[in-house]
This record gives C-alpha cells, sequence and structure tokens, in this order.
C-alpha cells in the first residue's frame, strides 16, 4: 500500500496512534471497575444483577446479549397500571359516594380490611417474583391510606383546620410510607410517593399560619433543603434523582419569592436573608456534587440578588441599583480568582464565575438600550443642521455608566481565572495516566513500553479523553469574554461622557477620545472577536460624534478632521487585519468629502459646485492608486461612493451636473490608463456619455441621434479595436450594441416624423450599414441595417398602400392571399431547399 509518507515517520505516527487507543483503554476499564465498586459497596436489590451480569469488581470485561428477564413486558406494565387505577378510581367513588350508606364500624371495617390486604399483598408478590404486580398492588395501598386520612378528617376531626390537617397527614403519610418501603426493599413506587409527600407539611404550615410571601419562600427553601440531605443519604438511583429534582423546584420557587420579596419591598431584611440562605444552599450542593455547576450559578446569583436587596428605594435611580448588583458580580468572581484552585471544587468556581458573568451580562443588556436611546435621539440634529439653537445630548445618568464599567471588569477578569483538572466524584484531579478514579489505579503495564515512549501524546490523550475539550471551549469563551469586556467598556464611557454634564466641546472630544481608543484597540487586538468588537464601537461611537457635531461649523469640521485622520493613520498601520484596514480607509475617504462639504458650506458655495468640489475626493485616491497597497480596493470603493455624492449635490443644476460627470469619466480614464484598472474604461465612457447627453439636455437639444450618435461612435471604435485582437469575436458582441444605439431610437423618431429629412438621412446610413455588412461577411451590420431599411421603406410607403387598398375590391385581398398560399405550397420543396442554402450561407457570416 503506497503512502505519501517515509516508512519511518509512518511506524512512528502508528506507534503513537496505538499508545492513546491504548491509555483510552485503560481510562474506560478503570472507569468500569470504579463503576463496579460503587455499585456493589452500595448494596441494594441490583447488585446480585450486576454482579450476574458484569461480575465482580476487577474482572475481565466480556460483553454478553441481554437476558430475557431484563427486559420490560410493556404490555404487562400498561395492563397493571390501568388495573391499579381503575381500583383507585373505585375507591375513591367508594368513599365519597358510598361512604354514607355505612356506619361508622363498617365505613372502619371495610376501608381497614381493603389497606391492609393492599398493603400485605406486594411481600407475596415479591416472593414470588412478580414485581410489576406488586408495584401496582403497593400504588393501591398507597391510595387507600390517603383515602383513610382523608375519611378520618372527614368523620372524626371535622372542625380542625384542613391545611393544618392536611400538613400533619402529609407527614404522616410520608413517614409511614418511606417505613413501608424500607420493608418491601424490592419496591419503588412507595419511596417515591414518601418523597412526593414529604415536600408538602412545611409549604401547607406556612400557609396555615398566614405566612407571608417571604414566609413562604423559607418553607419552601427548608423543604428544599431537606431534599439535599435525602439525594446525598440515598442509594438509590431514581430516589436520589427525584429528590434533587424536588429540590431545585422546591429551592427555586423560594428564591423566586424572596425576589419578588426584595422588589417588592427595597431594603427590607427578610428577602435579603432568604436569597442569602438559598446562596449557602445552593454553593453546598456544588461543594458536594461533581455536576453541581448549576446549582452553584444559581446560589452565585442569589448572593447578588441578597446583596441588591439591601439598596433602599430611595437611594439613586435605577442605575445605581443595577450598578450595586454589578459590583456584587464582580466581587464574586474576584474572590473565586483569589482562592486557590485546589481550595474550591470545580463546580463550585465554575458556578460562581458563571454567576458574575450572568450578572455583568444583564447588566450590558440593559446598557444597550441607553447607549442606542443617546445615538437615536442625537439623529434630531439632522432636521437643524448649524442652526442656532443648544445642542441636546441626553444623559441616562451616570450610575448606568458605571454598571456598564463593573460588568466589562467582570467580562475582563473572566478569562483570567486559573483552570482546575477535570474534577472527579470524589473531588479529587485526574491524573493524566494514572489512577484516574479513587482507589483505582491504571495498569501502565498493560500498554508495554508504547506509552512511555510516547508520554507526551499519551498524556494528551488522556486530557483529550472525558473531558478533553474543555481546553479549546474554554479558550473560545475567554475571547467571546473579551470581547464583550471591550463593548462594556466603550459603552459606560460613552453613556458616562453624555450623562456627565459636561460643556459640549469637552463631551465631543471625550466622545472623539472614547472613538479613537475603540479603534486603537481594534487595530492592535490580537483575536479577531475581539477586534470586530472594537471596531463596531469605534464605528458607533464615530456614527454618534459625527451626528452630534453637526450642531455647529466649528465642531463639524473639528471632527470630521480628527475623525478622517485617525482612519487614515489606521488604513496606514501594516500591522493591522487587512479588513479592518479596509474599513478604516472608507471611513477616512468617507470623511474626507465630508469635510469638503463643510468647508464649501462655510464658504458659502452652491450646493452644486460643491459637488465639483468632492469630485476631488475620487481624483486623489486614483492618483495614489497602487501606493494605497492592500486597502487600494476598499478605498476605490469609497472613491466612486463620493463620486455618486458628488452628482447628487450637483444633480439640480444640470450644466455643474454634466461638468461633474465629465469629471468623473477623466477621473475614471485616469484611472484606466493602469493595467489593473482596464475596466474603468467602461465607466468613463458611460460618464463621458452621460456627461453629453445631460449638456445636450441642458442646451434644449431634442434631437435623438445628437444623443445615441457619441455612443455609436465610441462603441464601433471599440467594437472594431476588439475585432482586431479577437477576429473570432462576434460581429454581435462588437458592433450590435453601437449600431442598435442608433438605429433602433431613430427608427422609433421617423414613425412619428412627418418630414422627409430625417427617413432620408436613416435609409441612407442603414443600407451603408447593410452594405458593409454584406461585403464584410458580418452578421449583426447585415441584419440591424436590413431591418432598418426594411422599416424605414414600409412608413414610407404605408401611406401610399393604404390609398391602394382603399380603392381595391373587397374580395380581392383574401383572394390574393389565397393564392400566395397556394403558391407557396406547391413550391414548397423547392422553397425549403432555397430556406437552407440561405441559412447556410447567412451562417457563414460573423
Amino acid at each position: 500500500m503506497d503512502t505519501p509518507l517515509p516508512p519511518a515517520r509512518e511506524l512512528a505516527l502508528i506507534d503513537a496512534e496505538l499508545a492513546q487507543l491504548d491509555t483510552r483503554r485503560l481510562h474506560l476499564l478503570a472507569r468500569r471497575d470504579w463503576l463496579l465498586r460503587l455499585l456493589w459497596q452500595s448494596g441494594g436489590a441490583g447488585t446480585a444483577a450486576v454482579q450476574g451480569a458484569f461480575g465482580p469488581p476487577g474482572a475481565p470485561f466480556a460483553p454478553s446479549a441481554p437476558s430475557a428477564a431484563a427486559v420490560k413486558p410493556s404490555a404487562q406494565n400498561v395492563l397493571l397500571v390501568l388495573g391499579a387505577v381503575l381500583l383507585t378510581v373505585a375507591a375513591l367513588a367508594f368513599t365519597l359516594v358510598s361512604w354514607g350508606s355505612l356506619g361508622i364500624g363498617g365505613r372502619s371495617a371495610v376501608l381497614a380490611a381493603l389497606t391492609a390486604a393492599a398493603s400485605a399483598a406486594p411481600a407475596a408478590l415479591l416472593r414470588r417474583g412478580l414485581r410489576a404486580t406488586a408495584e401496582a398492588v403497593a400504588g393501591v395501598a398507597l391510595a387507600l391510606t390517603a383515602l383513610d386520612a382523608y375519611a378520618l378528617h372527614a368523620v372524626g376531626l371535622p372542625g380542625s383546620d384542613g391545611r393544618v390537617y392536611a400538613a400533619w397527614a402529609a407527614a404522616v403519610l410520608a413517614g409511614l410510607w418511606s417505613g413501608y418501603g424500607a420493608v418491601l426493599r424490592g419496591l419503588r413506587t412507595a419511596p417515591l410517593a414518601a418523597v412526593g409527600a414529604a415536600q408538602l407539611p412545611l409549604p401547607l404550615a406556612a400557609a396555615a399560619a398566614g405566612a407571608d410571601l417571604t414566609g413562604g419562600g423559607w418553607a419552601l427553601l427548608a423543604t428544599a433543603a431537606l431534599d439535599v440531605v435525602l439525594a446525598g443519604a440515598v442509594a438509590r438511583g431514581v430516589l436520589r434523582g427525584t429528590a434533587r429534582v424536588c429540590a431545585g423546584v422546591l429551592g427555586g420557587s423560594g428564591l423566586a419569592a424572596g425576589l419578588v420579596g426584595s422588589l417588592a419591598e427595597p431594603g427590607a431584611a427578610g428577602p435579603a436573608l432568604l436569597l442569602a440562605a438559598g446562596a449557602l444552599l445552593g454553593v453546598a450542593v456544588a461543594w458536594r456534587e461533581p455536576r453541581g455547576v448549576a446549582a452553584a450559578v444559581v446560589g452565585g446569583l442569589a448572593a447578588v440578588s441578597a446583596v441588591g436587596a439591601l439598596v433602599p428605594a430611595g437611594w439613586g435611580s435605577v442605575g445605581w441599583a443595577v450598578a450595586v448588583r454589578v459590583a456584587a458580580g464582580l466581587a464574586l468572581v474576584a474572590a473565586v480568582r483569589a482562592v486557590r484552585v485546589d481550595a474550591l471544587p470545580e463546580p463550585v468556581r465554575r458556578g460562581l464565575a458563571g454567576a458574575g458573568a450572568g450578572v455583568a451580562a444583564l447588566a450590558a443588556l440593559a446598557g444597550v438600550p441607553a447607549v442606542l436611546s443617546v445615538l437615536a435621539a442625537r439623529l434630531a440634529v439632522l432636521g437643524e443642521v448649524w442652526a442656532p439653537t443648544t445642542p441636546r445630548h441626553p444623559a441616562p445618568g451616570p450610575g448606568l455608566a458605571v454598571a456598564l464599567l463593573l460588568a466589562a471588569a467582570v467580562f475582563g477578569l473572566l478569562p483570567r481565572l486559573r483552570p482546575a483538572g477535570p474534577a472527579l466524584p470524589g473531588g479529587a484531579a485526574r491524573p493524566p495516566v494514572a489512577g484516574p478514579y479513587p482507589g483505582v489505579a491504571a495498569d501502565r503495564g498493560a500498554v508495554g513500553g508504547r506509552v512511555e515512549a510516547v508520554g507526551g501524546a499519551a498524556g494528551a490523550a488522556a486530557v483529550a479523553g472525558p473531558g478533553g475539550s474543555g481546553r479549546s471551549a474554554g479558550a473560545s469563551w475567554g475571547v467571546v469574554s473579551r470581547a464583550v469586556a471591550v463593548v462594556c467598556a466603550w459603552a459606560g464611557l460613552f453613556v458616562a461622557g453624555a450623562g456627565a454634564g459636561l460643556p459640549v466641546a469637552v463631551l465631543l472630544v471625550a466622545e472623539v477620545v472614547v472613538t479613537v481608543a475603540a479603534g486603537v484597540v481594534a487595530l492592535r487586538a490580537g483575536e479577531p472577536a475581539v477586534a470586530w468588537a472594537a471596531a463596531g464601537c469605534a464605528a458607533a461611537g464615530a456614527f454618534g460624534v459625527s451626528v452630534a457635531a453637526l450642531d455647529g461649523r466649528v465642531a463639524t469640521v473639528g471632527v470630521c478632521g480628527l475623525l478622517g485622520a485617525g482612519a487614515a493613520l489606521g488604513a496606514a498601520y501594516g500591522a493591522a487585519r487587512a479588513a479592518l484596514r479596509g474599513v478604516c480607509a472608507v471611513a477616512a475617504v468617507g470623511y474626507a468629502a465630508g469635510m469638503v462639504v463643510a468647508l464649501g458650506a462655510l464658504a458659502g458655495l452652491p450646493a452644486a459646485w460643491v459637488g465639483v468640489a468632492v469630485s476631488a475626493v475620487p481624483a486623489v485616491v486614483v492618483c495614489l492608486g497602487p501606493r494605497l497597497g492592500a486597502v487600494r480596493v476598499a478605498a476605490e470603493g469609497a472613491a466612486a461612493g463620493a463620486g455618486v455624492l458628488a452628482s447628487a449635490l450637483a444633480a439640480w443644476d444640470p450644466p455643474v451636473a454634466a461638468l461633474v460627470l465629465a469629471l468623473g469619466a477623466v477621473v475614471c480614464a485616469a484611472g484606466a490608463l493602469r493595467a489593473d484598472r482596464r475596466g474603468l474604461g467602461r465607466a468613463a465612457g458611460a460618464l463621458g456619455v452621460a456627461a453629453v447627453w445631460v449638456r445636450l439636455g441642458a442646451s434644449g437639444v431634442a434631437v435623438p441621434e445628437a444623443y445615441t450618435l457619441p455612443v455609436t461612435a465610441a462603441a464601433l471604435v471599440v467594437g472594431l479595436v476588439r475585432r482586431r485582437r479577437d477576429p473570432g469575436a462576434s460581429s454581435w458582441a462588437a458592433y450590435g450594441p453601437g449600431l442598435g444605439a442608433t438605429l433602433l431610437p431613430s427608427l422609433v423618431a421617423v414613425w412619428g416624423d412627418p418630414y422627409w429629412p430625417r427617413p432620408l438621412l436613416l435609409g441612407a446610413g442603414a443600407l451603408a450599414v447593410t452594405l458593409a455588412g454584406a461585403h464584410r461577411r458580418l452578421r449583426a451590420p447585415l441584419l440591424l441595417g436590413g431591418v432598418t431599411l426594411a422599416a424605414v421603406a414600409v412608413h414610407e410607403l404605408a401611406p401610399y398602400v393604404v390609398q391602394v387598398v382603399g380603392l381595391l375590391p373587397r374580395w380581392l385581398p383574401p383572394a390574393l392571399a389565397g393564392l400566395l398560399l397556394l403558391a407557396v405550397g406547391a413550391t414548397y420543396e423547392r422553397r425549403l431547399r432555397e430556406a437552407r442554402r440561405l441559412r447556410e450561407a447567412f451562417g457563414r457570416f460573423r
């Protein structure tokens, strides 16, 4: 098998791959052994099945087919569940409908007998291996115990408070069902029902006591804490998962109650304490659980909310309230960074850092509308440019600016957090190869000497296994964080300048400085995301300050000059990215055109003559040409835009507009002199023709040939040059556009012209074109000239034909048409051969 690599190189690569595969196999075997030890130590009914299927810990791995007993009979389960539901409905109907027809003794005897029978049956069913049936019957027994509790309240305690009784009944039922599940260890229904019933006592007790929103939140949070303790104490996976879900739902509800309370009563201590307790609970969960990042995030957010809840209602504006919360998030991230890596579990570190980032992100989202409002409000200046009015600069408030700057600090600090190794179930860091799990050491001898021979590759493979992609993910998140930090910093400084109450001149200078700083960051940043984020900020700032500067003449010239010079320097900065330099070149050309317009307005020039002055900008760009280097294309595109601006300014004065178009033609022709810009010749021709047309229109010339003949002359010259360079070129491509530019408009004019000179001249010209096409064997002149000549002839003969037709009998035209058809039909074959010969002859034309 042939390969492009030398044998020694390929052999080294194969050895490295094999070493990585062996290392990965060792990792998976260690994981399997650890899981088997965990299941073995936890005990339970499933241990024997696990040992039978996989063997004891340390046994070699041998895949086996699933046994028949492991396959759940879905149809049987459906039937059992339906039967249990029907029995429960029957018991409920008996309790609610037929209860009154029995005495107190009969009622008690019936329910007691049913409950005792349903509770005892699962034990016998489990001994016989009928687990699904036992689960269904146990469900009926649990439902009967709940009905017993209801019946006891309805008969024995009718005057008691229903909520108090429901709280006690839920607690008692949770205890009974838990004990029942402990006695019959093979059942899952009873423990799950016990967990569900345990969620009710404290919230029901709080409702019975008339607790407010904060009190209800405490009850929910306390129940969630009990669920967390239960999830850490039990060994069953389903039961543990149920407890975790309940803890998450009730804990989140309690924190939501605290948050709502803090918003309703700012500065109150009760909601703040509730949120602080929720923060401690979330961090405690993340401290114990290897996958408790979400709990740590919730805990961090709760801590930040607790700090924000202490802010009084009358203290500052909404922006300052946001700033306080962002400051708390910054303190959280700074504390995580200050603590040693091995002092905090990785889920706690990641969760708290994520909470701080989330708060900062919310502040950034809150600041975006403020920045947009500042930029949008300045558009009102366009309606009063250089008017003697006081400029208006909306101020969103300093609090929001501080919040944005703090958010920038948070996002700037996040990438500097020291990463920790991948966490294990015990919280320890994972070694590269040996001992990837507690109590389990990898056997290096199993992979022979290849692991040691390629130790670096083996270690990399170990990291790139489970969780190894975290480095690239962390790097990408770090780039995003730095980009967001740049945006937040710019937004904070921009809003701060607008809301600081500075004089207009100082404010504009400050905004120019902020904009230039963003541009410098964009040009010098090493990461594309950061560079483009800073470039977007610089563009937004330039737009805002440029519009604001239109309030005054000096401000307009000064801002355009400063920003234009800065953009030109950015375009000349060779170390920056080519795309960013192109953007700077476009901005420099745009500001140059704006400066010319502003200076022309200051000089009192009419708008049309200002357009003539703007035409100098494309001329300068074309003159610089190759000296522009990588930004040449971008600068020339912006120069084309400046040319459009010049034409628009001169559009209301046709003579001046013709001058502007002529200048544009000269500029394009000068650019077309360079070999790599020959395409500008077409633009030069189009602009020149447009200049002639506009000039003729301004002079009142209405003869169409005055407009079309220059185009035809230029197009025919171009076609002649092309045919000389490429003799195989089609005559349609070479001469068709030029001839059509004059023949077709003149032919349209002939049909509306009652005088004889135009038809005579057009017919003579068409005849000359037709003869030239026939002589030179050119298809386009022959057809265009012939069709035009025929049309002119028809135009000239049409009146006489009409007169003759009016004198003939009415039956004669149909008769002549019939004779013509008969003649053509009779000579059809000969006419067909003649048409073919004509087509072959015409096909030899070009």
